[in-house]
């Protein structure tokens, strides 16, 4: 595999490659008859959790060719037994260097691993499938935007409630004025369900024999096994994944930047339970500050405030909620606040409403004026990948949640997470978000974050262990924006 500079990678992202189209279907066939030219040859890396779903919505009408994962005994469940006759891969650098027919892939691999292969296959003119969160950082959000335009692929990221229903009613409803002008949102999850907090273990453990461990940690830190971090636990760990805003929140957040048409915000703040230098707090609160952006026909953009909670923390309920309605779903939701109404939604934009419930009763919709996707949250957003592959870059209509609007919205989602890590400055965080940068935090100004966390009783006395660490915050910032990759992992 060759070892690619930041400067390599960029100059080599000016050069434009011809992206392929596969004839339809109609010109060379029969109805009901899909020829093997009207098919994408799809790979899947990371295929053991979300990525079996994701492949099986789309292998219909097209080849699954090959499956990569770190862990086969993980992997070996479900994809390898389904997709026998797909060449079967541990790293995917070997998998792009000997196998040539592929034509799209699909991604979902934990997040600090997301942004390597995905500008790997780009390069190549290949159409990437990303699962949410987009990416681990900021920067690797903003370059995977710019490559995708620069190779002209199709991209989609698997935040599928963006496809669905009540986005596009939300949005409707928003840009005829329902609500009047939106000044207020306040989004929620009942994340994490997985362990966070923890401090990270001493001593590694045995690696079991199907697991590449090292292909697994990747670009991050290197640290010995731990069944914590794998399978699945890895969320909650700040070198692996993003917490419960990073899971979460391009599925939530989703209707709030689509419908207000957000792009950077300009300042951010927060506050958590305690957390330590390796691992995400168990609840967190963010706050992000948004500017006015260009009135629509029938209502206007002002400034806007959105609120982000996890971990059990919830916003106010609203006085137009009646007692025994639920605020939300299960899972969490979202509320925005207008100057004429209120609307309130679920998880990935589910079933959303007026508020209060009862004007439903009369409320005449406005007129259904954007796209609609069949079976959005069954594989239509799968699909719809699929058909935007299909087409030739001159004349393609995009998939609904391509790389042009989901890596801003990433980039705001991981910011919040950089906001929680530099939470002990005491202070709103104004970020600068064409040139990625916070501008108010100072050369002398430190962090402190927790480094040693423990607690035993001893002849009836609680002992407290705490240690704390203290970093240069420019500097920590400045990392977790851009981040340092591992030796043998400098492709960004």
């Amino acid at each position: 595999m060759k070892d690619y500079s930041r400067r390599k990678f960029l100059s080599n992202s000016l050069v434009t490659v011809a992206t392929f189209s596969i004839v339809p279907s109609k010109v060379i066939a029969g109805f009901g008859k899909t020829p093997p030219s009207d098919k994408l040859n799809i790979a899947g890396i990371g295929v053991g959790g979300k990525g079996f779903t994701n492949l099986k919505y789309m292998e219909k009408d097209s080849n699954i060719v090959a499956l990569c994962d770190v862990d086969w005994e993980y992997a070996g469940r479900n994809a390898f037994n389904r997709w026998t006759s797909a060449k079967k891969y541990t790293d995917y650098r070997t998998m792009f260097e000997q196998q040539k027919d592929i034509d799209a892939v699909m991604i979902a691999t934990p997040d600090h691993s997301h942004a390597l292969p995905a500008l790997i296959a780009m390069r190549e003119g290949k159409h990437v499938f990303l699962q949410k969160p987009l990416t681990h950082s900021v920067y690797e959000s903003r370059i995977l935007q710019e490559t995708a335009q620069r190779y002209g692929v199709a991209t989609q990221m698997g935040n599928q409630g963006n496809s669905d229903e009540g986005i596009r009613l939300i949005c409707e409803w928003i840009w005829s004025g329902v609500i009047g002008e939106v000044t207020h949102v306040d989004t929620w999850t009942n994340r994490p369900i997985w362990p966070q907090g923890l401090t990270a273990p001493k001593d590694g453990k045995r690696i079991p024999k199907t697991l590449n461990w090292d292909l697994f940690v990747g670009p991050a830190k290197f640290r010995e096994y731990n069944p914590v971090y794998h399978p699945w636990n890895w969320r909650g760990w700040w070198d692996f994944g993003t917490g419960a805003l990073g899971d979460m929140g391009c599925h939530i957040i989703d209707p709030v930047f689509k419908a207000l048409m957000l792009e950077y915000p300009v300042a951010v703040e927060a506050s958590s339970t305690p957390f330590n230098i390796d691992s995400a707090p168990n609840a967190q609160f963010i706050r992000y500050d948004f500017p006015r952006r260009d009135n629509l026909p029938k209502v206007a953009m002002p400034p806007v405030t959105v609120n982000w909670y996890d971990g059990g923390l919830m916003p106010p309920r609203p006085d137009e909620l009646n007692y025994d309605e639920k605020m939300g779903d299960e899972s969490g939701g979202c509320i925005f606040y207008g100057t004429k109404g209120k609307i309130m939604c679920g998880t990935y934009a589910q079933k959303p409403t007026l508020l209060p419930t009862s004007l439903m009763e009369t409320f005449i919709q406005p007129q259904k004026t954007i796209r609609r996707i069949p079976d959005a949250m069954e594989g239509g957003h799968e699909q719809d990948w699929i058909r935007a592959c299909k087409e030739s870059k001159e004349t393609r209509l995009e998939a609904s949640s391509n790389f042009a609007y989901a890596a801003p919205l990433n980039e705001t989602v991981v910011m919040g997470v950089l906001a929680v890590r530099l939470q002990s400055l005491g202070r709103k965080l104004l970020w600068d978000g064409p040139n990625m940068r916070f501008t108010n935090i100072n050369p002398g100004d430190k962090i402190r974050v927790i480094s040693k966390d423990e607690f035993e009783i001893q002849n009836g006395d609680p002992k407290f262990r705490k240690e704390y660490q203290t970093l240069p915050a420019a500097d920590m910032a400045e990392e977790w924006i851009r981040h340092t990759y591992r030796k043998g992992w400098e492709q960004i």
